[in-house]
């Protein structure tokens, strides 16, 4: 329980901060944030809490929840302030969400394994939005800003679920194919338009095999990210170790340093 309080404690502490800011002698700055110009940062913000949790560290972790916690904080402040709905509002209707898409759990409903409770989780999501109709709009409930791969392998799944979908992972790679072929002449007649579509229909088809592959395309795209400034990384250092840069080094001593990076598992 003491932790508890100490929670509450800080939270209203955290609140009266965020009242201070946006007085009529706070900071100019936060005084004139909309609920759009604080959103713009959830995303970036979230992003960080997820490279902190990928690198484990309890400290790091703490420090960006934090962040993410006065963004969203910041913004129920500006809602109270504009009487659209208090914080109070927002943890009453979250937990009461919450209730009722766990009625394994609050309720008499049974369930015999994870699958079920997803299956459970999405049918009353379903019903929360208009019941059957909700499944006719595939991009229902699936929000416009996330990032494109998240949302496009979000997006067909929920096709897939009614049925519009490859058979397997086979005739995804087929269609790789087609689409590879698409891109080469695009290519070939130089129509930057034409490249622009084909380079997004590949993109499209990679989630897809992703998905049936079952990789989250976003994550390996990140982590392929993060392997290659890894790898960056490096190559600069032992080209500093020589005392020459990347912009001195010939593109087969990169290459070497590169491979050599790679043997090490880097």
């Amino acid at each position: 329980m003491e932790d508890m309080d100490a929670a509450r404690r800080e939270l209203q502490e955290l609140i009266t901060l965020i009242q201070r800011l946006r007085a009529p002698d706070g900071c100019p700055w936060d005084r004139r944030q909309t609920m759009p110009d604080i959103g713009r940062y959830l995303l970036d913000e979230s992003y960080e809490v997820l490279d902190a949790l990928s690198e484990n560290d309890p400290r790091h972790i703490e420090e960006e929840l934090g962040d993410l916690l006065f963004q969203i904080l910041f913004i129920a402040g500006i809602a109270s302030e504009a009487g659209l709905f208090t914080l109070a509002d927002v943890m009453a209707g979250v937990r009461t969400k919450m209730i009722r898409r766990h009625p394994h759990v609050f309720g008499d409903i049974k369930v015999r394994s994870v699958q079920d409770v997803k299956d459970n989780w999405q049918e009353i999501k379903n019903q929360e939005r208009g019941g059957a109709t909700a499944k006719k709009s595939i991009p229902d409930g699936i929000p416009r800003s996330l990032p494109a791969l998240k949302r496009a392998q979000k997006i067909t799944a929920a096709a897939g679920k009614i049925g519009f979908d490859w058979k397997n992972a086979d005739e995804v790679l087929v269609k790789l194919q087609e689409e590879l072929a698409e891109l080469a002449q695009a290519r070939q007649r130089a129509d930057a338009a034409k490249i622009s579509e084909e380079m997004g229909d590949l993109f499209f088809t990679l989630v897809n095999l992703s998905r049936f592959l079952g990789v989250d395309a976003e994550e390996a795209a990140s982590a392929a990210t993060g392997k290659f400034l890894k790898r960056f990384a490096y190559v600069a250092d032992r080209l500093a170790a020589r005392g020459r840069t990347p912009e001195t080094a010939s593109q087969e001593e990169m290459d070497a340093l590169w491979n050599e990076a790679k043997d090490k598992g880097i």
